[in-house]
């Protein structure tokens, strides 16, 4: 469902070329010095950004994009020397500047597709395929719509991708929705569908569609013949029913069959999600990752396998205390598998011995590479690169103290401590340091749990000084903050410190990192168990590091607003809170948002057939308690988390004579795309931040004088 515009709910309209349309509600903070936050910012992300890599699959050569993940330029290198470059593009001019993304090596390691707006004036991607051989890039077709994951068959003949013909915008929740009209949920309904083209194409054409219109395709794979797909998908809308996807075969040509459908299976994968579908290379089953998912893209749970006729699926690392991410597999009894274990992101490899599908052995090697960072190649969530014969991974690697740089990583190496255990590739940010401060893995106990976050120290932190702290609660709530470099979203944890603030980022119940019965301990239960694991992380600050228990504060994205909404309804610890894109009532939420089928997992039922857990977890029916100034942002046309959940807790706090302000983003979904947006949103929260629990006060005494 989509949401009247922002504008039909508050009228006053900040001037400005750059921030015409921007709606704020109350008046409120202190004005800080913004000439020394931007300068800040713009240090955040200091050195080379990157973003897809892709190692050729005879491991010669190695493809990547510099400039972004949004598409950039492709550069081709030898993999034992990154310095010899060449550009790859699809311009005809040498002074055309393009978008270029979404890599995929040819499997005899000829060629290089990739799609490109280089003929386009309005931004249209197309499929190119280049030789690598300094001769123009092909271009393979016309298309007109949203594009992305392109991937060739394994017989090189076709490349297929997903495609949304026609489409408006982005697949996905996080994308802003199109303003309502017509018939809602029935009229202009956008279906991404499996589609491929030609390799061998002599001029450019039209994809052909491989899967039904009826069906939203999500995630898909390449059967080993080449002769059809396995893919995960469910009937439209697509960015409200992947929570109820279902497992899919289909040869070209022919009609799909479910070979899965998690709500009718029995066991511990009933009624959840399901992600990357992998095909063994005999094209008997298919592994996946399926589990508890809050988010599509950001996944994790465990290993499934299933037979590729259908059947009962088999949990491969069930009561393993990791979140399984991504697979591939390597011949029919091995399956690599890349994870996040606490704060580390591993790669390690799984033998399958015996029936695949029943009882057979399974064994766990020892990981291949163990990073306490950000380890990917740009596709999907902790995906890597590697070569046909797998004896080579690549990948990019961040850390809060390594700014990013390309690694490969061998399997059968000896691993040693963090990114000392892979090999170094590249040296684009060689002697950049960053500009925030020292970042520390903390741990503690709660309840049976041991939970673990990251502690980010204030930029020139003097042991003498006490400090305010910032604690900044990730999204989800599936999903799990890790290391990595440069500043993140408008909320930026390490802008945080480098003004001078302790920032705790923690990872409670329902974070990836710690295994399912972790991710899954805070159903029927939000704000409850998983705030306690939050302020025993609090108490863990204050008992090792010089904070002011006066100046602490709370901020949070999606879950992570949610969060900050109910927590200051049940404690009064928290002196200032910034709450993005959060969610006040999740009676009213279930009927205004785009997505709910994702509730019914963690609710255990629709809110009217259980409206008092719904009620039990929602901050409005607590509001009564709040004595924290809250700062409320929020995207006008957000389909996750819509604008008038934001709306309703300003509203509360304002009748309860709560310090408040409510600012709105036109044309912004739940992640937002205007940079000028994204740096407001951090603007006002460090001037929000600045105003109830200020940075840099100084000496014991100053902190004594605050309590």
């Amino acid at each position: 469902m989509n949401f009247p515009s922002a504008e039909r709910l508050f009228r006053l309209v900040i001037s400005g070329p750059a921030m015409a349309g921007l709606l704020v509600c109350a008046a409120g903070a202190q004005s800080v010095d913004r000439a020394h936050v931007e300068e800040v910012l713009r240090g955040l992300n200091r050195g080379h950004g990157g973003g897809q890599v892709a190692v050729s699959p005879d491991g010669k050569q190695l493809a990547w994009i510099a400039g972004g993940r949004g598409g950039g330029e492709i550069l081709v290198a030898p993999i034992d020397d990154l310095k010899k470059t060449q550009h790859v593009t699809a311009a005809t001019k040498p002074d055309q500047h393009c978008s270029e993304n979404d890599l995929t090596w040819e499997p005899d390691s000829k060629a290089l597709a990739f799609f490109s707006d280089c003929a386009s004036s309005d931004g249209q991607h197309d499929l190119y395929l280049s030789r690598v051989d300094g001769t123009p890039a092909k271009r393979l077709t016309q298309l007109k719509g949203y594009v992305h994951e392109a991937a060739f068959s394994p017989d090189g003949s076709k490349i297929a991708f997903l495609y949304v013909a026609g489409a408006t915008r982005p697949a996905g929740a996080l994308a802003a929705m199109k303003l309502p009209s017509g018939v809602i949920g029935e009229d202009g309904v956008e279906v991404q569908r499996v589609a491929y083209a030609d390799a061998a194409a002599a001029t450019p054409a039209d994809a052909t569609l491989a899967t039904p219109a009826n069906l939203h395709a999500y995630e898909y794979d390449w059967a080993p013949d080449s002769k059809g797909f396995a893919y995960v998908a469910a009937a439209p809308p697509g960015e409200n029913n992947w929570w109820v996807a279902k497992l899919y075969t289909q040869t070209l040509g022919s009609e799909p069959k479910a070979v899965l459908a998690p709500a009718e299976v029995a066991g511990a994968l009933h009624g959840l999600q399901i992600a990357v579908p992998r095909w063994s290379p005999d094209g008997k089953t298919i592994a996946f990752i399926g589990g508890l998912m809050s988010d599509q893209g950001s996944t994790g749970g465990d290993v499934w396998i299933v037979s590729a006729q259908g059947g009962a699926p088999r949990d491969l690392t069930a009561g393993r205390p990791t979140s399984p991410a991504w697979v591939e597999w390597s011949g029919n009894d091995y399956l690599f598998v890349s994870e996040l274990a606490g704060g580390n992101n591993q790669l390690i490899r799984l033998h399958l011995q015996g029936d695949r599908t029943g009882d057979g052995a399974v064994t766990f090697g020892s990981p291949i590479f163990s990073i306490p960072g950000s380890v990917g190649d740009g596709r999907w969530s902790h995906s890597l690169s590697s070569t046909a014969d797998h004896s080579m991974f690549v990948f990019e690697a961040s850390t809060f103290e390594k700014a990013p740089e390309i690694y490969g990583a061998k399997p059968g190496t000896v691993m040693s401590s963090g990114l000392d255990g892979v090999m170094q590739l590249s040296h684009l940010n060689d002697g950049v340091e960053p500009a925030w401060g020292k970042a520390v893995s903390l741990s503690w106990k709660n309840d049976n749990f041991r939970v673990q976050g990251w502690l980010l120290l204030p930029k020139d932190y003097d042991p003498n000084k006490r400090y305010p702290l910032i604690v900044e609660v990730h999204g989800g709530p599936a999903s799990a903050v890790q290391a990595a470099w440069g500043g993140r979203g408008g909320l930026s944890a390490t802008a945080f410190s480098a003004l001078g603030y302790f920032v705790l980022e923690p990872n409670p119940r329902g974070s990836f990192g710690q295994g399912e019965d972790f991710t899954k301990a805070n159903r029927k239960d939000f704000g409850y168990g998983d705030l306690q694991d939050i302020l025993k992380g609090v108490d863990t600050v204050l008992a090792k590091y010089p904070v002011d228990p006066n100046r602490v504060g709370i901020t949070g994205w999606s879950y992570g607003g949610f969060m900050t909404m109910f927590a200051v309804t049940q404690t009064n610890r928290f002196k200032a809170a910034v709450a993005g894109a959060g969610i006040s009532n999740w009676q009213s939420y279930y009927g205004e948002n785009s997505i709910d089928q994702w509730m019914i997992p963690y609710f255990g039922a629709s809110v009217y057939d259980d409206p008092a857990v719904y009620a039990r977890e929602s901050a409005i029916n607590f509001i009564k308690n709040v004595k924290t100034p809250t700062l409320v942002v929020v995207g006008d046309r957000d389909g996750e988390c819509p604008a008038p959940q934001s709306y309703e807790f300003w509203h509360a706090l304002r009748d309860e004579h709560v310090p408040t302000q409510l600012v709105i983003y036109p044309n912004e979904g739940h992640g937002f795309v205007n940079p000028e947006h994204r740096r407001d949103v951090m603007d006002r929260a460090v001037e929000w931040f600045a105003k109830y629990l200020p940075a840099g006060e100084g000496s014991e005494n100053q902190a004594g004088a605050n309590r």
